[in-house]
């Protein structure tokens, strides 16, 4: 192979993985303190098909007929997820009456240790919202839905004590499991509130 062909072939393959690093810069922006942002021009959502806290087999009808706020965690998370179930328990109460056509819908990203059973026993937490939907599954399902919603997850150390790295964002969905905007703990559950109120006019 000459020297001016290996060039070349080098040349495509940086021109390669740079536009794979735009795509995903553009499609999931992290920023500090492990909270993302993503990009509403992106196709965020889609078919999936997991476990809910009761054992049951779900899909992504549930999101449909209600606003759902959907966000990745995973229950021994130290920090992000419960504040941002704490955050949405005030969200909804801001809400008012318009509780009712909201939901909230938490995905696991370590279902080695958030079995059903599990999830249940997390959400049903003081301080955190009523009437949240928790989701499992196989490696595999939870790696779909995660795909599906441009978010990011993975294994930090190793042993019983492991965590999990993860995308923090909340996604707003609209009654036809549509993506609509992100929500972020940045603003406060008022504000929160008041741009769900906004889109669900």
């Amino acid at each position: 192979m000459t020297k001016s062909r290996l060039t070349i072939i080098l040349i495509i393959f940086v021109g390669l993985f740079a536009l794979i690093g735009s795509y995903w810069y553009t499609t999931l922006k992290a920023s500090p303190g492990g909270s993302s942002q993503v990009d509403p021009s992106v196709k965020v959502g889609g078919d999936f098909t997991m476990i809910d806290q009761n054992g049951r087999v779900v899909t992504q009808d549930i999101l449909k007929g209600k606003w759902s706020a959907v966000f990745f965690g995973f229950t021994y998370c130290p920090d992000i997820c419960p504040l941002t179930l704490q955050h949405l328990n005030a969200v909804q109460k801001e809400l008012g009456d318009k509780a009712k056509d909201f939901q909230i819908v938490f995905v696991t990203v370590d279902p080695e240790r958030d079995s059903p059973a599990a999830m249940k026993s997390y959400i049903e937490s003081p301080g955190f919202p009523g009437g949240v939907i928790g989701l499992t599954g196989t490696a595999q399902q939870v790696d779909e839905i995660a795909k599906a919603y441009r978010a990011t997850y993975s294994k930090s150390g190793e042993g019983e004590d492991y965590t999990m790295n993860h995308t923090a964002v909340i996604y707003l969905m609209n009654p036809e499991g549509q993506f609509v905007v992100p929500l972020g703990r940045e603003i406060s559950p008022k504000d929160s509130a008041d741009m769900i109120r906004k889109e669900m006019r």
